[in-house]
């Protein structure tokens, strides 16, 4: 696979159908297929017109996925960012720490000054630590899976 990334943070009004598609199948091969985790995937968040969906194509592939949301969709006070994915075969590569940097400067570029917090699946903790997350909350159950709260609060210039 490529290095070359093709980086996107669209709104909904903005993605393409095909891109739609792409985006929904990576997140319910992962979610729901693979981790056999039967949920409701389409929550009308995604389509809020101040949601942005960040994704990067590797040899025409999405290979990554997640979505940021808005201060009173997922959390009153706080931007979220939710359905981090990479695909099977990108994994191992990096790229994860990779999205997060670049949705980082997202969040930063379009929700400046607002901190975020994120609903983690508890064994990806400390990959979210790497990332400036720090934990809020004992475990609690999500959709059958052990999450933690976790925030990242922005620094002040």
């Amino acid at each position: 696979m490529t290095n070359i990334k093709n980086w996107q943070a669209p709104k909904f009004t903005q993605l393409t159908i095909n891109e739609l598609y792409d985006l929904l199948k990576l997140r319910i091969d992962i979610f729901v297929v693979e981790q056999t985790c039967f949920y409701p995937d389409l929550d009308d968040h995604d389509r809020h017109p101040d949601t942005r969906h960040f994704f990067c194509y590797q040899n025409g592939q999405m290979t990554a996925y997640l979505r940021i949301l808005p201060k009173g969709l997922t959390y009153q006070d706080y931007i979220s960012i939710g359905r981090v994915v990479i695909a099977p075969s990108a994994r191992g590569t990096g790229l994860g720490h990779e999205l997060m940097k670049e949705a980082l400067t997202i969040c930063e570029k379009y929700f400046p000054q607002d901190t975020i917090k994120i609903s983690a699946q508890e064994h990806l903790e400390k990959f979210y630590n790497k990332h400036g997350f720090e934990r809020v909350s004992d475990m609690y159950l999500e959709d059958d899976i052990p999450h933690i709260g976790m925030v990242k609060t922005v620094k002040l210039i």
